[in-house]
């Protein structure tokens, strides 16, 4: 798949954009512009691909029964994640389940929709669940006061942590990592190019950020959840690391570098998932810091 053929689809969404909009689960939610940059999709390694944006990360795994998609993005990306899934060969209606890291609008505002024009199942923790179903944040969520409402899941259903999704080849397995929200999960997976497999984590976002009253220092319960979700990213197996927001962990480098061509798979980096965990670790007390000044 070339960028000019990804151009060209992206032109005829835009042209039927209109039309799109009057859908109600497909209705924009404003956001971070970066949010809504047309990327192309790749192949990341075996049988993952990239269908993300350009700020938001969404992964397709392609099983031998069917295929496996990781988040939603916005209700307003949900055209050009299917013209993506399209692009590389795949069918939209063989999405079997799709997976989510968290009940934020940037990434599982277009769940609902993606969920109807595929007849997928989407699974989470059981908090997740509850707060996708509602279609908004968790109460206890520490950007509750300002993150946006998105099309409620009707389907969505919690897993345990430590559960695994199974479809064909794939076993997707559910790594809890709350403190960003109280539902966040990261997937873990293996996969494989010939007899040559890596540890893939798809991780949620462990940034510490809060909206009206919340502070970090007056819930020292939540900080310690964030803390050892941080301390667990750290100690995952992981060769692949693709982070919710692709530029939390230097993926949107990767990208560009992997889709000019660049060798070896800029994407293998064993190091990857502590360098994220330091980063959070170091968000979050600078953060403390604030707080407390």
């Amino acid at each position: 798949m070339t960028i000019l053929s990804f151009a060209a689809a992206l032109a005829l969404l835009s042209a039927s954009g209109s039309a799109l909009h009057d859908d109600p689960l497909t209705r924009p939610i404003p956001g971070n512009a970066d949010w809504e940059k047309p990327q192309a999709p790749l192949k990341l390694h075996g049988d993952t691909y990239f269908v993300g944006t350009g700020g938001l990360s969404m992964v397709l795994i392609d099983s031998s029964d069917g295929l496996i998609l990781i988040d939603g993005a916005l209700p307003q990306t949900v055209a050009m994640t299917e013209a993506s899934i399209r692009q590389l060969g795949f069918r939209v209606e063989d999405i079997r389940y799709i997976l989510n890291t968290e009940a934020h609008y940037d990434h599982s505002g277009g769940l609902a929709a993606l969920a109807r024009d595929s007849g997928a199942e989407v699974i989470t923790s059981p908090i997740g669940a509850a707060a996708l179903r509602m279609g908004q944040a968790d109460a206890h969520d520490p950007q509750a006061s300002s993150v946006a409402a998105h099309p409620p899941v009707a389907n969505a259903r919690g897993i345990d942590d430590g559960e695994s999704v199974r479809l064909g080849s794939a076993a997707v397995t559910a790594v809890f990592t709350p403190g960003h929200t109280p539902g966040s999960v990261s997937w873990t997976w293996k996969s494989c190019e010939g007899d040559a497999c890596v540890n893939v984590v798809f991780a949620s976002s462990l940034n510490a950020v809060a909206s009206g009253g919340f502070t970090y220092r007056a819930h020292p319960d939540v900080t310690a959840t964030l803390r050892a979700s941080i301390d667990r990213m750290e100690a995952l197996p992981c060769d692949l690391l693709i982070s919710v927001h692709p530029d939390n962990s230097g993926g949107d480098v990767k990208i560009a570098a992997l889709q000019a061509g660049a060798t070896p798979n800029p994407f293998l980096d064993p190091s990857a998932c502590r360098a994220y965990a330091e980063r959070a670790r170091g968000r979050l007390q600078a953060r403390l810091d604030r707080e407390a000044s």
